[in-house]
């Protein structure tokens, strides 16, 4: 069962964006505030947090079975509500465990483990069938503009959340964290209710035939299968891993590289990483214009941009590496700033890509096929920080030169959007046994708004 295609106007797609939004506000003071309570007030290793955020992002490669639950009752709403209410139960027993801490560790890292599993559980089941949804309800010639808004919305949660949360969390005391932890909790739920409410009903939802030779939609493991045997869905879940690794490994290398290198401030490095992500503002916006105005041809276009996206992402990094042995003399802003333009545009058109395919391939595994994609970016993203900053560390501690170390992991990050480039190029192949887009019994054309 699924939305009626192309019926989503601006203002729904605004209110799906909305429950990005919230997704983001608890995300936001699961990964980033308790980590500096636990580091700064707690004193405790940074690699604690570090390990409950990598946690969050490998318990995700289960996507794929909440994928198949909502195929299987055919409404992505309720698993997107159960995902929101689970992130937030496990965002307030995450900050539970931040004061446990402080007077008992064991106990409090053991329910901080909990939590940490819950807040991934929590991302998966709402990130995945959201998608879904989002795809289903979304006319091609919007998916790059939907891509984009939700993406943008959920930045926005990031922002609006720390600026706000922050300014209650003074004075701190763990009772003030735990409070305003359940309050963001309790709001985003509220948020993602209303935004939800009646909106896959009152777009029409329809059934799709069904064939009574399909096997039975309950075996989550036929249907993995089903999934995993599609080529061109593999092929895109080794593109969006690849690429997502590259994208996430530079995130804890740019700022010390540009401190150690180019000795600038915390506060300029700071500075540059806002930069950067103007720049993927930007990029993601690029590609939302370019997209509406790609005439019949959107797949195609999204697919030019993700090509694009990746070689310049992988020209740039080398750009990087070669600026460290200039020096000061370099323009590191302006490089830095196309880095966050070229990032921007693959990851938007990525975005924009999976709601075009979700439909291709085995009848009812829309939600499988998005979970497998969102867990292959996932795994990327836990692993993307630990392996770009252990290849610093290494390099260093073999060459002696931190200019060496952090050269060759920008052209190892390059090499990665190399590949994932020719993987991109390569998504318009014909595979053997491929069902072409598939529609609803009674399809609904109206471009209403809600």
């Amino acid at each position: 069962m699924t939305t009626g295609q192309g019926t989503l106007g601006w203002l729904g797609i605004a209110r799906l964006g909305l429950v990005q939004t919230s997704l983001g506000a608890i995300v936001v003071l699961t990964t980033s505030t308790l980590n500096r309570v636990m580091v700064v007030e707690l004193a405790l290793p940074a690699l604690l947090p570090g390990v409950l955020v990598a946690i969050h992002y490998f318990i995700q490669i289960s996507r794929p079975r909440f994928g198949h639950g909502s195929d299987n009752g055919g409404r992505r709403t309720p698993w997107i509500i159960g995902g929101i209410a689970t992130l937030g139960i496990g965002g307030i027993l995450a900050a539970v465990a931040t004061a446990l801490m402080a007077t008992s560790e064991i106990a409090g890292i053991a329910l901080a483990l909990v939590a940490f599993l819950a807040i991934g559980v929590g991302v998966g089941a709402s990130g995945t069938c959201l998608l879904v949804l989002l795809a289903a309800m979304v006319a091609p010639d919007r998916r790059a503009a939907a891509a984009t808004i939700t993406w943008i919305m959920m930045i926005a949660g990031f922002a609006i959340t720390a600026g706000v949360a922050g300014a209650f969390l003074d004075p701190f005391s763990f009772g003030r964290l735990i409070a305003v932890t359940a309050s963001v909790s309790a709001i985003a739920l509220f948020v993602t209710i209303a935004a939800l409410w009646r909106l896959e009903s009152r777009a029409g939802a329809k059934r799709y035939v069904v064939d009574e030779r399909e096997p039975s939609r309950s075996d989550f493991v036929a249907a993995l299968r089903e999934v995993t045997s599609e080529r061109r869905t593999m092929r895109f879940a080794l593109f969006v891993f690849i690429s997502m690794l590259a994208y996430s490994a530079q995130d804890l290398v740019l700022e010390p590289f540009a401190g150690a290198i180019f000795s600038l401030t915390p506060g300029a490095s700071t500075q540059l990483g806002g930069i950067q992500h103007s720049g993927v503002l930007l990029g993601m916006v690029l590609v939302a214009i370019i997209g509406s105005a790609g005439g019949t041809r959107k797949d195609d276009v999204l697919r030019i941009c993700m090509i694009v996206g990746c070689v310049g992402s992988a020209l740039l990094l080398a750009t990087l590496a070669f600026s460290g042995f200039v020096g000061e003399g370099w323009p590191l802003t302006t490089t830095v700033f196309a880095l966050g333009i070229a990032n921007g545009a693959f990851a938007v058109a990525a975005i924009g890509s999976m709601m075009g395919l979700v439909s291709r391939g085995a009848r009812n595994r829309d939600g499988v096929r998005m979970g497998v994609w969102g867990a292959a970016q996932a795994i990327a993203f836990g692993l993307g920080g630990v392996v770009g900053t252990f290849a610093v560390d290494f390099t260093r501690f073999v060459t002696g030169s931190a200019l060496h170390a952090y050269a060759l992991v920008f052209v190892l990050q390059a090499a990665l959007f190399g590949v994932a480039a020719v993987l991109a190029s390569r998504l318009t192949r014909r595979t053997a046994g491929e069902v072409p887009p598939r529609r609803t019994a009674e399809e609904v054309v109206t471009d209403a708004s809600y």
